[in-house]
């Protein structure tokens, strides 16, 4: 059984905006034909959205770790003499 292939995700660009630099940035993503929309985070909320996705990441490794154990069990290797 083949193992599954990565997943393939699209590059996202973060753009980190203050109240020192909202009028700056804001003006270079309408010049870009980008009509800007904010999803806010605090910079706690940014830190919880950080561990979640290192509880995930872990979850993950638990779960292949889990899969190659039934793996073994259900495939084993035979001797090729």
């Amino acid at each position: 059984m083949n193992t599954p292939t990565p997943l393939e995700l699209e590059n996202l660009r973060w753009i980190i905006i203050t109240s020192d630099n909202a009028d700056e940035v804001f003006k270079k993503l309408e010049e870009q034909g980008i009509d800007p929309v904010l999803w806010g985070l605090t910079d706690k909320d940014f830190e919880l959205l950080a561990k979640n996705f290192a509880r995930i990441r872990n979850q993950l490794v638990v779960t292949n770790k889990l899969l190659d154990k039934y793996k073994e069990y259900y495939e084993p290797k035979t001797d090729e003499k």
